[in-house]
């Protein structure tokens, strides 16, 4: 039970973000009051950073921070950059994920991606999820006894190259089909980074060694040995642009997650859930991102990544955490969070409790304002993702990191993802509430250790209905003068016990890996 006890302390550990501020306020102690999270050294290829700025959400800069590019920002005298989405790294999923032995579909910026490992070369492949023979998706194919990724349609089958090296409908004496160009697969660059597999959407030839050019965006803490990095992911069902600003907005946090994070208890509360003010200012923001260093250390490093970091003014045990979302727009109203929660203190705890003991908080929090946030998107785009600013009203601070990605999305996207005409730009229809929240199809499925323990837990509940019956056919065949009243009273408990028991795991099962209603009236 301790450990228990101690894996759910750090559970759903987005509430360290409000741990640190950087004025003197004084807050009770909790278990990472005494926590030392410096800045740590960022890597990224790129040009530098040209433009220098602040943005501070006031009643006076915050209803302009999204306009067209103000003066002082074009002082260099040279023209506006324009993002190019499709000259980046994007995270496609964990490796921890990930299953050698089968292929896995994943949808990256609108590509139809297939994901499998290459035993010959040893690594992971990101191929186009499309069979050029009659398009069938190869993330239903199989990888056969040679280690070649094979369509099930037609059994046609390709190498790590993307050549087809087989189609068993050509006869062998017949001209070599395969060889031909249009038999060939699209192979995307890939790379793993951070025990993530990265892909650079551009199939290009002249792209293939661009891992020597331009890698994904590099953390040290990553790749030391010392922290623990627990990581998960999950599909949610909003935008990518609604997904960072989400993550960036620490002022929701006691409201939206009101009794599943833990806020600071400010000297003089205003509400029972403990909101305050938030002093936030953007710094150095450019077409690579922007910086937050007044209230926190956040960094957002565009596209994908937020890096946030707690900094607490006293450092007694050089303890660091440090949250990093990774945020893959996949189609429009549609996208994929990764979570990474590196720390230097607890590692011991990651090598005892399983990762899906910490996925039910993190699910939780998610859940908890996911319903908001897919609301918030379609009235958003109803009038217009260039006239956010007209609509929204922020009038504080607190919404600086917000504004500060509007403006980065608005400046250098034209406050849209570039999808290549494959979209209309309309979202999909809104499923019922408890299909829009299911967290089976959006993550227990796409999880290693929270599908394996949904596996052995519906295995038990199975178990304990079967002892059940078992113990009632027993005492009805038994003939009444063969078993004594204690024994007989005591396997029908038994069998109370266990069918109560399979009952109370169902519940269990559906409320933590299937559906989770949350009702913050009642929170």
């Amino acid at each position: 039970m301790d450990v228990l006890r101690a894996a759910s302390a750090i559970g759903p550990l987005p509430c360290i973000l409000t741990t640190a501020t950087r004025n003197k306020t004084q807050f009770p102690k909790s278990i990472f009051h005494n926590l030392n999270l410096k800045l740590p050294a960022l890597t990224r290829n790129g040009s530098k950073s040209r433009l220098f700025m602040t943005l501070s959400s006031t009643p006076s800069s915050t209803m302009e921070s999204i306009e067209p590019p103000m003066p002082e920002l074009e002082a260099d005298g040279r023209e506006k950059e324009r993002f190019d989405w499709y000259s980046q790294w994007y995270p496609v999923m964990p490796v921890c994920d990930l299953d050698k032995r089968v292929p896995h579909g994943k949808k990256v910026l609108g590509l139809d991606l297939v994901v499998w490992w290459d035993k010959n070369e040893n690594e992971w492949k990101v191929f186009d999820d499309t069979c050029p023979h009659r398009l069938a998706p190869l993330s239903e194919g199989r990888i056969d006894q040679w280690g070649r990724l094979q369509c099930v349609y037609h059994g046609w089958c390709f190498n790590g190259n993307g050549d087809c090296k087989i189609i068993p409908q050509a006869p062998l004496d017949g001209p070599p089909v395969h060889t031909f160009k249009k038999a060939c697969v699209a192979v995307y660059p890939s790379v793993v980074q951070h025990d993530i597999v990265w892909v650079w959407p551009n199939a290009d030839p002249q792209y293939k060694d661009i891992i020597t050019k331009k890698k994904p965006p590099y953390i040290p803490e990553l790749d030391d040995p010392s922290f623990s990095r627990p990581m998960g992911n999950r599909d949610l069902p909003f935008g990518y642009e609604f997904l960072i600003e989400n993550l960036m907005d620490f002022a929701h946090l006691p409201y939206a997650h009101y009794g599943i994070i833990r806020t600071p208890i400010p000297k003089v509360k205003v509400d029972r859930e403990g909101g305050r003010p938030l002093d936030m200012k953007v710094k150095k923001l450019d077409i690579n991102g922007f910086v937050e260093q007044e209230w926190g250390n956040s960094n957002f490093i565009a596209p994908c990544i937020i890096h946030t970091f707690a900094d607490a003014e006293v450092d007694e045990e050089n303890h660091r955490l440090m949250l990093i979302f990774m945020c893959v727009p996949v189609s429009p109203g549609n996208s994929r969070l990764i979570w990474i929660f590196p720390r230097k203190f607890g590692v011991w705890i990651d090598q005892i409790v399983p990762r899906w003991m910490f996925h039910i908080g993190v699910n939780l929090v998610l859940d908890s304002d996911l319903y908001l946030l897919h609301v918030e998107e379609r009235k958003i785009m109803e009038i217009g993702a260039t006239n956010w600013q007209k609509a929204c009203f922020l009038p504080t601070k607190s919404d600086a990191m917000v504004v500060g990605f509007r403006r980065w999305f608005n400046k250098y996207a034209g406050s849209e993802i570039d999808w290549k005409g494959k979209y209309s730009g309309a979202l999909p229809p809104s499923p019922p509430r408890e299909q829009l929240m299911d967290r089976y199809w959006s993550h227990v499925v796409n999880c290693k250790s929270c599908n394996s323990a949904y596996k052995g837990l519906k295995a038990l509940e199975v178990m304990l209905q079967i002892m059940s019956v078992i113990l009632i056919g027993i005492i009805v065949v038994t003939k009444q003068k063969m078993m004594s009243m204690v024994a007989k009273t005591t396997m029908v408990s038994m069998a109370i016990i266990c069918f109560a028991a399979s009952k109370w795991l169902a519940h269990f099962i559906y409320k933590n890996f299937h559906y989770h209603g949350y009702n913050h009236a009642f929170h």
